[in-house]
């Protein structure tokens, strides 16, 4: 099967400079302090951060690569794992 590969794979969708991933994380923090309160306010402010600094250690987009290789997250438009023909 020979398959279209995408132009540019290390450049992620940005929302200014956060991925998906980061707004995700911010926006679960975020409504789990107007649910609970509290600490969680601080917890809204140091998970973000804390995330980010484990997330500078590995390349760009490594998050959703590793949702991919255990299953739970599908990546659409791109070839599959065992393809070894491409077609630009």
């Amino acid at each position: 099967m020979i398959r279209k590969f995408p132009q540019y794979l290390t450049q992620p969708f940005q929302v200014l400079w956060f991925e998906p991933d980061d707004l995700a994380i911010m926006t679960a923090s975020f409504i789990f302090a107007q649910q609970f309160g509290g600490y969680f306010w601080l917890v809204m402010i140091v998970v973000p951060w804390a995330y980010s600094r484990f997330k500078r250690q590995y390349p760009r987009g490594f998050l959703r690569h590793v949702l991919y290789f255990i299953g739970l997250a599908p990546m659409k438009g791109y070839p599959q794992f065992f393809e070894r023909d491409f077609l630009e």
